[in-house]
């Protein structure tokens, strides 16, 4: 996959529903009867990135507050969903240290995976921060995944909302009516092409998670080390 041309393709298309106020709302995030739960491999930015995204978020918050906003400790860049949140989903029906043990299987040792967040894309549902990579050893561990979860019995859902291959991360989620849209948009416009930094992958966790990752109901099931 070309990630420039495929994120700039989505964002073209996006910002046109956008501006002709066809972009999606999601009623769930302040649900308090929400319990989509499930486990997800995932890496967090750096502080100095986060750091260069919160800048953005707080142009953004001033003029359209009550949209959602991924705070810093939400920010995350998915690896792979490995059980996609549902509800009903207990974390003690599963043998955890077999997922651990077999995700170790699909993790590279002493790898440099770099990702440079620069610029954002954006769906009908919420604005992402782009993000590329240096070499394709992410999508290899996500192909290992893919090869080893499918020859075991362990319950998982990869791929079964899409096949993911990016390495963005989202920080707007539609909550409300766009009140002052374009300003809004121009704003993300000034920040198309925005450099917000390069971190290493150092660390990857596998997390239990609600559908948004806040951090309140994230609870940390592992970390390995690559």
């Amino acid at each position: 996959m070309n990630l420039k041309e495929h994120y700039s393709k989505l964002y073209k298309e996006s910002i046109k529903n956008i501006c002709v106020g066809k972009y999606r709302i999601d009623n769930l995030i302040d649900s308090k009867g929400d319990k989509r739960f499930g486990i997800t491999l995932l890496v967090r930015p750096s502080n100095d990135v986060k750091e260069k995204i919160e800048k953005l978020i707080l142009e953004l918050k001033k003029t359209e507050p009550n949209q959602y906003y991924y705070p810093n400790s939400d920010i995350h860049i998915t690896v792979m969903s490995i059980i996609s949140c549902y509800d009903g989903f207990n974390i003690e029906n599963i043998e955890l240290s077999k997922y651990i043990e077999l995700i170790k299987k699909c993790l590279p040792t002493k790898k440099n995976i770099e990702v440079n967040f620069k610029g954002l894309t954006a769906s009908t549902s919420c604005i992402m921060v782009q993000g590329f990579l240096n070499n394709n050893l992410l999508n290899e561990i996500r192909d290992n995944l893919r090869f080893e979860f499918k020859k075991s019995e362990l319950e998982q859902s990869l791929d079964k909302r899409y096949s993911i291959e990016t390495a963005h991360s989202t920080i707007v989620r539609f909550r409300n009516q766009l009140n002052k849209k374009e300003s809004f948009l121009k704003i993300i416009e000034d920040y198309v092409d925005f450099d917000f930094g390069t971190f290493e992958i150092t660390k990857i966790e596998l997390v239990y998670n609600d559908w948004y990752q806040r951090k309140k109901l994230v609870k940390k099931l592992y970390e390995f080390e690559i």
